[in-house]
């Protein structure tokens, strides 16, 4: 089996102010075609660091991966010890040359000379095409039948370049084919992590030739089902039985597989039933919005929304009532209610949606905590309110009060 080993340069991942998605998104995108992870590094922007990580992946694995550093100033220099690690001289490869000058004409913009890093190369490596960016990868053959592959930072970058190129250039260097066995992500909403594993617990007693891992998220629960069978016929089958299983317990928590996000499950039934919506935020400030819009071709669905933050605002342009406001207060089931089906008159939408609540962390009281959340979804013959409590900082709030909202308005699309 091909042995891997993952290294993610960054300071900023080791300060914790950026996640490092990428060593998730590799170990198993690596996993489908039989590729065993072994270890994984994380490291600052430090020389001598990235090439010790280097060096402890050659040692013990046959492929090493690296994400991050291959920009253009000085503290990007993940690509450039790799080589030297490698002992592998770089050159200006003049197609690259010409590939990152075109980029910058074409944004109108003069080209800083120390971009020029990002063309350099060493003869015998392939270079990883990045159309989402300046900085190409670098697909670097060793002896020993090693390889060093070195990719950006961002996600967004990184990812599609390897379901596009890296993929392909594994499977040929290896000669791999697709791991018998075979896995799948089962995406839920609603219910906790620990009441998740409780109404799982006979399904993980009983793996014999699967399992099953949880993980959290910003109030999403993820379960991973990986099934071992002889081959990837008798995995799938394995697969779709467990699946079937999770799908009966856990009923519609269940909201998406792999993949899917609550905005693009959303999105798929809202196009499906053709059916259009607008929201009205006020705690949220356009988050639930942002989510929706976050699918491309959100329009045919997505009329828009209204940001309502204060009273005021919510009297006079969502139609609210002042008594409402004085009765009931601006955080609400009342209060949501008529923002909801104020934003519908507005837009005209088939359906109205709105948060208002308590972000923090101040303005809460002890009838009303922070963390208190209302959301309705109104539409015809349907009005429904679902009162929250969440606890956690203010983003932390203001997410799961947005993701909330899409799941409320996804069960009643359902």
């Amino acid at each position: 089996m091909v042995k891997a080993y993952l290294i993610s340069t960054g300071t900023e991942l080791l300060l914790g102010t950026t996640l490092d998605t990428n060593s998730v998104f590799l170990s198993r995108k690596l996993a489908e075609i039989g590729v065993k992870v072994i270890g994984k590094s994380v490291v600052g922007d430090n020389p001598d660091s990235i090439a010790t990580a280097i060096r402890t992946g050659l040692a013990s694995a046959d492929l090493v991966i690296t994400t991050g550093g291959l920009g253009p100033t000085r503290d990007d220099l993940t690509k450039e010890i790799a080589c030297e690690v490698a002992g592998a001289e770089m050159k200006l490869i003049k197609e690259e040359e010409e590939r990152l000058r075109d980029y910058f004409r074409r944004r109108h913009r003069p080209m800083p000379e120390i971009n020029l890093k990002q063309a350099m190369f060493p003869e015998q490596a392939t270079v990883i095409p990045n159309s989402l960016g300046t900085a190409p990868g670098m697909f670097l053959p060793l002896d020993n039948n090693q390889v060093i592959i070195c990719l950006p930072g961002p996600p967004r970058e990184a990812e599609p370049m390897y379901e596009n190129y890296v993929k392909d250039l594994l499977i040929k260097t290896y000669q791999l084919t697709d791991s018998p066995s075979a896995s799948r992500i089962i995406r839920i909403f609603g219910p906790g992590e620990s009441q998740v594993e409780e109404m799982l617990q006979e399904i993980m007693d009983k793996a014999r030739n699967y399992n099953l891992a949880l993980l959290a998220s910003e109030g999403e629960i993820i379960v991973r089902v990986t099934a071992e069978g002889q081959n990837q016929n008798e995995s799938l089958d394995i697969l779709s039985k467990v699946t079937e299983q999770i799908n009966q317990i856990m009923g519609k928590s269940v909201f998406g597989y792999d993949d899917d996000t609550l905005s693009s499950v959303v999105a798929k039934l809202l196009c499906n039933r053709g059916r259009s919506v607008s929201v009205a935020e006020s705690c949220t400030g356009g988050l639930l919005g942002k989510m929706l819009t976050d699918i491309p071709g959100s329009s045919r669905y997505f009329w828009g929304g209204v940001l309502t933050y204060s009273n005021e605002a919510k009297q006079k342009l969502l139609g609210v009532k002042e008594e409402t406001l004085q009765k009931y207060g601006a955080v609400s089931r009342e209060t949501a209610l008529e923002m909801a089906w104020g934003v519908k008159r507005l837009s005209g939408t088939d359906l109205g949606v709105s948060i208002t609540g308590i972000a923090g962390p101040e303005g809460g009281s002890k009838e009303k905590p922070v963390g208190l959340v209302y959301m309705a979804v109104v539409g015809d013959n349907l009005e429904q309110v679902r009162e929250m409590h969440f606890v956690g900082n203010r983003a932390a709030i203001r997410t799961l009060s947005a993701k909330s909202a899409l799941d409320l308005l996804r069960l009643q699309l359902l």
